[in-house]
């Protein structure tokens, strides 16, 4: 048998800490090498094997935070521009073969046995795999890899061939790649994608050099982000380096470092690769190319450095991990994600100018772009690593300029970010989009998606409530804050009729629609979501002037010339935006909703099976999802989602609508029944909405939610780059939803509503300074302080207030959950 075993690929975790493969299955090997990916928030490497090059099964690649770069595509008589995340040259590559024989690939052996395992503790992955050659020469070949978590610009992998029936020479090639291209996403295949210019490609020398280290300086052909790479291969048998001579060669864009030696059952041979990567955008260096060869000169042995590497993790997972017992497979999932979470933003990113991309460093999908996804991201990192959270902010407040400009440009005020947003903040979406059903390129409309902003403001205003920071409010996040204001209030029109305000052409997260059917213009008008937030931050701003200093606040005001009469409207926004209804009380997605089409969902999942993306299936049979009663994603519910029911109920009290309990849960049901889940995002958001009404359907999308990526159930998206936003939702559904966290008043509220199946919890926040240790067990919550806390923090749990002194511990009863009607 070639290139697989005979068993089926299993995820195994028998700890909670790995994620593990049993078998190669080539059709797979895309989503694991996402799945598998190791990074450090600096820079992430896709989890490919060590001699893999790019073809139909492998995809080798290698991102730099925030490394984009724009090429310019003809298409249909049209020069689209395209930004892209860009994959950098490859420094993973080692490569074997026997004197006589082929370069070592899975695809020319038959598979005797195979375990490929992520350390999720560690941060490290290794492969073992048995084989038997066409030539009958069996061999164990093993390998190991880290991306360093401490020293964020250092790489390592090791690879060792060890010959089970056989002697003799063997040729060992290690690379530094510079011939790559973007070629991660097959709809993208038809655009520009050589984003690489050939600096200099040799042996190391001058005043940093040796006989084991090459050199790789490349350029982005547009933004010219010089990229400098070096390695240092040597080889190791029994623990003792040895002293073979090797010759490193430079051709066509890459640089080679070969070795010959003899090697046999009684004589293995282990290659160990420390790479180094700097950019030109690094601090106290003088040149990349330099300061890659200097790290790598002063980087000690592979060994040392994988121990302070697992130690930096260590550190990590104290702040971040989540425990929950009793589900192995759930506690393994939730750390996966954890995991790359922390892979694509960690502490190494601070200092970074980078915002948070929807698809992780992971892949091409999206071209990294950054859209929305800090909304469900953001959560997890405020009560665990603020420092982080706050650089996201920062990243936004760094591109305010460029959303000013966007605003003036389209006769607004204030700050329009855009929806997908890269190096410099400018609208960065599609003009036109290729539907692979199809194969038609169809306009894109997705830039309406202004809700953006108001995501922006969300972020920084909670941002402040879970963290006390004041000074950050004041120096960014309420600037911000008060020019996406502005700019809503510039696209808010106020109709006399209704004497209430209106938002017209636009779209909301839904995506399905983005015109009324048959119109020649896109937009919608009155989005639920989009009105609803408006109203919420208009009334966050009177909170926002009234809670700064009275001279912060003078200063800003003259800042920003914000006038009496101008606040004076946002107040009256805040109690006068219209929200539509449709007639039986349920909240519209958009005016005018309820008179589109019921859509067939049994005939089409009949004769589709995976519908989730029905805006492609319904344009390649020449319709549209603008004439249906249909939505990708939650649109309506993430009203429900962000806002707790007291809240919401609150907000549309103010603007003068009655929402009770009734209607909170016919509009959860209506719009659960005419949604297709086509973003990952939904499932977590539908979770969230039905934990304390429906927990057994929502323990059910919780674990749907929970596999979107590792099972990829969207068939084959998760390859091109995992969901940064479902991953963090769902450990975010544990942090906040499940343990019912909120922050109201300065106190930290909890009032958990805990499945039936994940009944035993734990966890860590970090609330105003104050670290805390949340329990849940049974229907008991515990609480216990840190005993360095200067005083006492409020609380409030099920309702009940309460004050918690440093180092205290206090249990709390909980009420009990409603009966599980499957008696699970």
């Amino acid at each position: 048998m070639t290139g697989r075993t005979a068993t089926h690929s299993a995820v195994q975790s028998a700890d909670g800490w790995t994620l593990a493969y049993d078998a190669f299955v080539p059709e797979q090997q895309g989503l694991r090498e996402a799945l598998c990916a190791l990074g450090n928030g600096y820079c992430v490497s896709r989890g490919a094997f060590p001699w893999a090059h790019a073809d139909e099964v492998h995809y080798p690649g290698t991102y730099l935070a925030g490394g984009y770069n724009r090429l310019t595509t003809e298409i249909a008589g049209r020069g689209i521009v395209n930004e892209d995340l860009v994959n950098l040259p490859d420094w993973t590559t080692i490569g074997f073969r026997p004197d006589g024989g082929d370069w070592f690939t899975l695809a020319a052996c038959e598979v005797l046995s195979f375990r490929q395992e992520l350390d999720l503790r560690g941060g490290v992955l290794t492969l073992c795999v048995g084989v038997r050659d066409r030539d009958g020469r069996e061999t164990e070949v093993a390998a190991r890899r880290f991306v360093h978590m401490e020293y964020p610009h250092l790489m390592a992998q090791e690879l060792s061939v060890r010959p089970k029936n056989w002697s003799g020479g063997v040729e060992i090639r290690s690379t530094l790649d510079g011939r790559v291209i973007n070629a991660g996403v097959k709809r993208y295949a038809s655009l520009a994608s050589t984003h690489l210019d050939l600096i200099d490609a040799a042996a190391c020398t001058g005043e940093v050099c040796g006989d084991e280290m090459m050199t790789l300086v490349t350029a982005f052909t547009q933004s010219r982000q010089r990229i400098g790479q070096a390695a240092r291969t040597r080889l190791v048998r029994g623990g003792q380096r040895l002293k073979i001579p090797g010759r490193i060669a430079a051709a066509e864009g890459c640089v080679t470092h070969s070795f010959h030696l003899e090697v046999g059952p009684d004589a293995p041979v282990t290659v160990e690769k420390v790479a180094a990567l700097h950019t030109g955008r690094d601090v106290a260096i003088s040149e990349p190319g330099l300061a890659a060869r200097e790290a790598v000169d002063c980087a000690p042995v592979l060994g040392d450095l994988e121990a302070t590497h697992r130690r930096a993790w260590e550190r990590l997972w104290r702040r971040s991990d989540i425990t929950v017992n009793g589900d192995a497979r759930t506690q393994m999932i939730l750390r996966l994600h954890v995991f790359h979470l922390l892979q694509t933003l960690s502490p190494n990113t601070v200092d970074l100018d980078v915002g948070v991309p929807a698809r992780g460093w992971h892949g091409e999908a999206y071209r990294g772009h950054v859209f929305w996804d800090e909304l469900f991201i953001l959560p997890f990192l405020k009560f665990r690593l603020p420092a982080i959270a706050k650089a996201m902010i920062r990243y936004r407040h760094h591109r305010l300029g460029k959303a000013r400009a966007a605003a003036q440009a389209a006769g607004l005020r204030g700050a329009m970010f855009p929806w997908q947003s890269g190096s410099d903040g400018r609208e960065e979406s599609q003009v036109v989009h290729l539907n692979p059903r199809s194969g038609r390129w169809v306009p894109d409309f997705t830039w309406q998606q202004r809700h953006v902003s108001l995501a922006v403001a969300y972020n920084a205003w909670t941002h402040y409530t879970a963290t006390g920071d004041r000074a950050f409010l004041e120096s960014r996040g309420a600037e911000l804050i008060l020019e996406i204001a502005r700019f809503f209030a510039s696209i808010t029109h106020y109709n006399p009729t209704r004497e209430r305000y209106e938002i017209h052409r636009v779209m909301g997260p839904d995506e399905y629609h983005d015109a009324y059917p048959d119109a020649e213009e896109p937009g919608l008008n009155n989005n639920a979501y989009t009105n609803v937030f408006t109203a919420w931050l208009m009334a966050t701003t009177e909170t926002l002037l009234a809670e700064i200093d009275p001279e912060s606040r003078a200063e800003l005001c003259a800042k920003l010339q914000i006038t009496p009469e101008e606040t004076a409207q946002w107040a009256d926004m805040g109690r006068r935006m219209f929200v539509p209804f449709h007639d039986d009380g349920i909240l519209s997605q958009f005016e005018g909703y309820e008179r589109l089409k019921e859509f067939d969902w049994e005939g089409y999942r009949a004769r589709y099976g995976d519908i989730h993306r029905l805006d492609r299936i319904l344009e390649a049979e020449g319709d549209s999802a603008n004439r249906y009663k249909l939505s990708k994603q939650a649109d309506v519910l993430m009203l429900f989602y962000l806002f707790p029911e007291r809240v919401l109920e609150g907000l549309l009290a103010r603007l003068g609508y009655d929402f009770g309990p009734e209607q909170w849960q016919r509009t959860i049901d209506y719009y659960l029944a005419r949604t297709s889940h086509g973003s990952t995002l939904s499932y977590l958001v539908h979770t969230w909405v039905m934990a304390r009404s429906r927990p057994e359907q929502a323990w059910e999308l919780f674990r749907t939610a929970l596999e979107s990526d590792v099972s990829d159930i969207q068939g084959g998206t998760t390859a091109e780059g995992i969901h940064l936003g479902a991953m963090a939702g769902t450990v975010d559904l544990v942090q906040r939803c499940f343990t019912g966290l909120d922050v109201h008043d300065g106190a930290l509220c909890l009032d958990p509503v805990m499945p039936h199946h994940l009944r035993d919890v734990s966890l860590r926040v970090r609330f105003r300074e104050k670290w805390l240790q949340v329990a849940v067990v049974g229907d008991t919550l515990t609480l216990s302080a840190a005993p360095d806390w200067t005083e006492p923090l409020r609380v409030r749990v099920a309702g009940e207030a309460a004050s918690l002194n440093a180092g205290e511990s206090r249990a709390f009863t909980l009420r009990q959950p409603p009966a599980s009607p499957s008696g699970a």
